[in-house]
């Protein structure tokens, strides 16, 4: 292409005018500039030798700071670091965040999850335990587990479940062999030592929260005493029956105990019902005798004063007294009644013998 036709040069930037794209200037000097500072780079680039020692010495001080840089991970909200120096525990567990450490193969950093509940099984396999789908309600028993002896000397069928989550990282990998085989064996332990402490009527109706309770507090504590790492969330009974062998057996006395709860309830709804009548009637009587009581109380004290003051007036005018008295006793016992009086004054002469007094009684009483 033709930049400047009047110009007889390759030059494609031209001698100078309004064609230069860089604007007036020398543009020879320009050019000149460009490329000796090419030349000078190809000679600097031309004498590098990468086996120089002094470029060795470069190129390894960048690896190593490249392999330190290595040392740093991150460990997640639900996770916990572990590092490990020349493979082994350093004793050293970390927290969340942003964290430092030996690079490989000096050291070495796990971050297992430490927030996933982790669940066992003892006594009974799950759908999930046998490889089965979760979605399958498959069980399996497991006898040698499950039967138990409890403090009556009867068997319990046991099962239960074990919910825990990893409390130290390190602990949990390097001091157990196996921590979830340790969990379980300790778990069983402990749940046998609960229930051989306990009567089966008790494990099978009110005692099942109580032993759950007792169960993961022991199994805290013997868990933390072998350094496991473990934090036992729950202990949860899945079943708590006597064997299958004296199952029919002990559902007739399932049945029987409760036939007697209920008529026991029967009974106390009874009682609850006859006992406050019975009461009633009781302080009804004993307030109509308070009453009756007071009544004669009052009486006799009235008849007691009426006598008194019939003995002193007795006591100031005993004639008179006398008269009134037998006078009030004549007229209360002669008042309102059929009376036949007989004089005997007729020269000591009686009654007619053959006079109809009761005739004339009836006579007069008509």
């Amino acid at each position: 292409m033709n930049w400047n036709k009047n110009n007889n040069d390759n030059n494609p930037w031209g001698s100078g005018g309004s064609n230069n794209p860089w604007g007036s200037g020398d543009n020879g000097s320009n050019r000149n500039d460009f490329e000796d500072s090419i030349k000078k780079a190809r000679d600097r680039f031309g004498r590098f030798k990468f086996g120089g020692r002094r470029n060795f010495s470069i190129f390894f001080i960048i690896a190593i700071l490249l392999w330190l840089a290595t040392g740093f991970y991150r460990v997640e909200p639900d996770e916990q670091g572990v590092e490990l120096l020349f493979g082994k525990w350093s004793g050293q567990t970390t927290q969340p965040g942003l964290h430092y450490f030996f690079p490989t193969p000096i050291g070495q950093t796990i971050t297992p999850k430490v927030e996933v509940i982790r669940k066992i099984n003892v006594g009974f396999r799950s759908a999930s335990d046998l490889g089965f789908s979760s979605n399958s309600n498959s069980e399996r028993k497991v006898i040698e587990e499950s039967l138990m002896l409890t403090g009556d000397q009867n068997i319990a069928d046991v099962a239960f479940t074990v919910l825990f989550k990893i409390k130290d990282a390190g602990n949990f990998l390097f001091k157990l062999r196996n921590p979830e085989l340790t969990v379980k064996d300790m778990a069983e332990s402990v749940v046998r030592e609960v229930v051989g402490q306990r009567d089966l009527q008790f494990l099978l109706t009110e005692g099942r929260q109580e032993v759950e309770q007792v169960v993961r507090n022991e199994l805290q504590i013997v868990l933390d005493s072998y350094e496991s790492g473990v934090f036992v969330q729950s202990v949860q009974l899945q079943s708590v029956d006597p064997p299958d062998q004296v199952i029919d057996a002990f559902d007739e006395v399932q049945r029987a105990r409760q036939d007697k709860e209920r008529l026991v309830n029967e009974a106390n709804t009874y009682l609850n019902r006859i006992v406050p009548n019975a009461r009633g009637e009781a302080a009804k009587l004993v307030e109509a005798a308070t009453a009756y009581k007071e009544q004669v109380v009052k009486q006799a004290e009235g008849v007691a004063q009426n006598f008194i003051d019939v003995y002193n007036s007795y006591k100031d005018a005993k004639e008179v007294t006398k008269r009134r008295i037998y006078l009030e006793t004549l007229r209360e016992v002669l008042e309102g009644k059929n009376k036949i009086i007989l004089d005997d004054t007729g020269n000591g002469q009686g009654v007619v013998p053959y006079l109809p007094l009761n005739e004339l009684k009836k006579s007069g009483s008509n």
